[in-house]
């Protein structure tokens, strides 16, 4: 404990890093603030009962725990930053399949890196717009929801530029973070929103464990539930930072001049594989996939038999066995799809034979390709199975009587995010402290985040 306030003391100490921390902190409040100004001709007591009974459910209840619940409550941030996020995974692909874009992202340096983000930032106006109307046309299906004195097209054209503003606002105060602040500020936004819904979960979750009920397991079953949050965090923290470290050798060099120089042994070191290279994306393709059917199936066999159909419900449902089975297969299979796209092996053995490094007992060139992709492609298998239990995780939690709110944290986008921020912003606290001299936050080791280090997996 006393490390621990001798490391706060250190943090604060060092100015740069006080006042980094100080304009984050004021940056994720202003975003929090913005979640709870509601749109202007919005009724919200009709959004509340229609959240009460339910009616947001499937991918809706997706977007409202990234944004802390200003989706359901009608907030100038009610888009949050996933526009912005959408946008970023398009101009992502694009890269891979384009030679365009694949042209701005490896041979055109600082001036391509600049194209590509104002490209994003278009695309992320665009989706906005369309997003805006939808979500206004979903508003707009909750009875009571419009104040009727507002007139259609104003409140239209109004609320989309508001909605369309929030975005690009919520897009600049995460590019402001990444300037000025500690972390990632676009991370962070998206965790603050999804840590704000944390504590109703847990108070709802503290009340029904000791309310003395039959099925509340009283005190120990609310600490076994806590053990195992605990552990499943741990766990994950394993799978962000696990690596295979594949041995490197740098051939020998000439150290000296004329007649002095001899011949030194070049120096060994390592090629870190990522167990987990395609982070959480996988796991939100398989998302927005489990939610397709039950949004197309009512335009195809019309409501009322979209939602008796066993197999849309079932699909509606986290906790159902149908939902869990393929949301797992599907997460495995989206983890070799991602980590193939982002993976270069063929990248990684040029990068190595310019540095005049090789893999002991394998030949440069192509057969140094093959060798990396073969252990990528080994080293995944466990990943994805992992990355696929953690994303059913929450179904589990549910299933042993952990309320639903709460169950979301024991996995899933919600669990990865969280923890792969976390790591990168401590990585970065740690970062100054050690260039200042001080002790780092753990003892032995250092905090490693998503992006330490050359790995496969990660841009080199």
């Amino acid at each position: 404990m006393k490390k621990f306030f001798t490391t706060l003391k250190n943090i604060w100490s060092i100015e740069e890093l006080r006042n980094r921390i100080i304009f984050t902190l004021a940056i994720l409040m202003l975003f929090r603030f913005g979640c709870f100004v509601v749109l202007p001709g919005i009724v919200p007591s009709a959004l509340e009962s229609a959240a009460a009974e339910g009616s947001g459910a499937g991918i809706l209840s997706l977007i409202d725990a990234f944004t802390g619940g200003a989706f359901n409550r009608a907030g100038v941030f009610a888009l949050g930053i996933m526009p912005y996020i959408s946008a970023s995974i398009i101009v992502q692909l694009l890269g891979f399949a384009v030679p365009y874009f694949q042209k701005l992202q490896k041979t055109e340096g600082e001036s391509g890196r600049k194209k590509l983000t104002q490209i994003t930032r278009w695309l992320t106006v665009a989706i906005t717009l369309v997003q805006a109307g939808g979500y206004l046309t979903y508003i707009s299906s909750i009875n009571g929801s419009i104040a009727p004195t507002v007139s259609p097209s104003v409140f239209w054209l109004s609320n989309i530029i508001i909605l369309t503003a929030g975005v690009i606002l919520a897009m600049w105060l995460g590019e402001r973070i990444t300037d000025r602040g500690i972390g990632n500020g676009i991370s962070l936004l998206i965790m603050i929103g999804i840590i704000a819904t944390l504590p109703t979960a847990f108070a709802a979750e503290v009340d029904f464990r000791l309310s003395g009920g039959d099925n509340s397991g009283g005190l120990v079953m609310f600490i076994l539930v806590i053990a195992a949050l605990v552990a499943i965090t741990l766990v994950t923290i394993m799978i962000i930072q696990a690596i295979r470290k594949i041995p490197l050798q740098y051939a020998k060099r000439m150290v000296g001049r004329g007649s002095t120089s001899v011949p030194v042994v070049g120096a060994r070191d390592y090629l870190p594989v990522k167990v987990n290279a395609a982070g959480v994306m996988p796991i939100i393709f398989a998302q927005a996939l489990m939610f397709l059917p039950a949004t197309i199936a009512p335009l195809f066999v019309g409501t009322e038999e979209a939602q008796s159909n066993w197999f849309v419900q079932a699909l509606s449902d986290f906790t159902s066995g149908p939902y869990n089975v393929i949301y797992f297969f599907l997460v495995v299979l989206f983890t070799y799809i991602y980590t193939a796209l982002i993976v270069n092996p063929q990248q990684h053995s040029e990068y190595l034979k310019r540095q005049n490094a090789f893999i002991p007992g394998v030949k440069p060139g192509k057969n140094t390709a093959d060798f990396i992709d073969t252990v990528t492609t080994r080293v995944t298998l466990p990943g994805s199975v992992f990355l696929g239990l953690i994303a059913i995780m929450p179904a589990f939690a549910a299933a042993f009587g952990v309320n639903t709110a709460f169950a979301m944290f024991f996995g899933g986008t919600s669990l990865l995010i969280m923890v792969g921020v976390v790591l990168d912003t401590l990585q970065q606290i740690e970062s100054h402290l050690l260039m200042r001299r001080y002790d780092g936050l753990v003892k032995t080791g250092r905090v490693k985040g998503r992006k330490s280090g050359m790995t496969v997996g990660a841009p080199m």
